[in-house]
């Protein structure tokens, strides 16, 4: 199979109706800080545990087409010997990569950063498809202030993005490109959409610079919402109508699928914005979901780091996998909510 067979074959398997992506690629400082809550140690055993536990839920491959690795996920084993990425495999799910390093300070911006990890990203890639993966993800992160994003932070993170996704695609792997404006501050929802558009305009700009094919990505960006300090809540509705609106101005109609990132809301919240969006006109793209802990937050509140939990943390999982799955429809209700006890 060619390269741009083996493109479209993951995209086909990564964009299907009533799917989408489980996250699960987090550093291990992120890691420690979702154990911490429920008392337990990161350590290389119990991210294992926890994560092959959650690839081995039943069913999942109903919801679920994709799921985003760690590089150290990715070489683990199952209990029973079978690397982690076989068996997402045999739930019919697509296994892909975290491939950025990390953020730091960008010179000459304060209060910006940029995404680390180009260098030596190619030969990493070889041996992440030799391993199993098929896509990967790479995130940039946008600080909003009332002086960021600096000018300067939009055109260079757009720049990284782009190196990352034409990379990924001379070698046969779906990137998907992550540009995330934060929900951190007390900005308006106005503001983050102002902030978005100029965001993914940009992105869009630096992606037609390098060549990257449209129809062998995939978009995961964040929902436009006001900050989290904001007075002000946004409705699911106004959240739709804004989100599709920075959207439609923004991403080619050529890009099969839109995975947003949950982004600090809760489980309900990351569900019902998607539905809303999922309730408004049909639009160019899937509309879908690319959720980490709007997903696996009540896994590990069923947990707690009991093997004994296991049933529950699946059930949990798969609970809110189906969820998102009917979002993707527009046919979730909040009566669809587990009863909180």
């Amino acid at each position: 199979m060619n390269i741009q067979n083996q493109l479209q074959a993951t995209v086909e398997a990564l964009v299907q109706q009533g799917k989408g992506i489980l996250a699960m690629d987090e550093s291990s400082p992120t890691i420690a800080k979702r154990f911490k809550p429920i008392g337990v140690e990161s350590t290389e055993e119990n991210r294992r545990s926890y994560r092959s536990m959650l690839l081995a839920t039943p069913g999942l491959g109903e919801f679920v087409s994709g799921v985003i690795l760690f590089e150290e996920t990715l070489g683990q084993k199952a209990d029973d010997g079978t690397p982690l990425p076989a068996l997402t495999a045999q739930q019919g799910i697509v296994p892909g990569i975290k491939v950025d390093k990390g953020k730091l300070a960008l010179a000459n911006a304060p209060g910006d950063e940029i995404t680390e990890g180009l260098d030596g990203l190619a030969l990493r890639l070889e041996s992440y498809k030799q391993q199993g993966a098929r896509f990967a993800k790479w995130r940039d992160v946008y600080h909003i202030s009332a002086t960021t994003p600096s000018r300067l932070a939009i055109e260079a993170n757009a720049e990284v993005l782009a190196r990352y996704a034409s990379i990924c695609q001379t070698l046969g792997i779906v990137p998907i490109v992550e540009p995330e404006v934060l929900i951190d501050g007390d900005h308006s929802i106005g503001r983050c959409a102002e902030v978005t558009e100029a965001v993914l305009h940009e992105v869009f700009h630096a992606l037609h610079r390098y060549h990257v094919i449209l129809e062998h990505m995939l978009l995961k960006p964040n929902m436009v919402i006001p900050g989290k300090t904001h007075a002000q809540k946004a409705s699911p509705e106004e959240v739709a109508e804004q989100t599709i609106r920075v959207l439609r101005r923004t991403v080619p109609a050529a890009v099969p699928s839109i995975n947003f990132l949950s982004g600090g809301l809760t489980p309900e919240e990351a569900t019902a914005n998607l539905n809303a969006m999922n309730c408004l006109a049909p639009q160019p793209w899937d509309l879908s979901f690319s959720y980490g802990r709007a997903l696996q937050q009540p896994a590990l509140q069923a947990w707690k780091g009991n093997a004994g939990n296991a049933a529950s943390t699946q059930a949990a999982l798969y609970l809110r996998a189906k969820l998102n799955g009917a979002a993707r429809h527009g046919s979730y209700s909040v009566t669809m909510e587990p009863a909180q006890e």
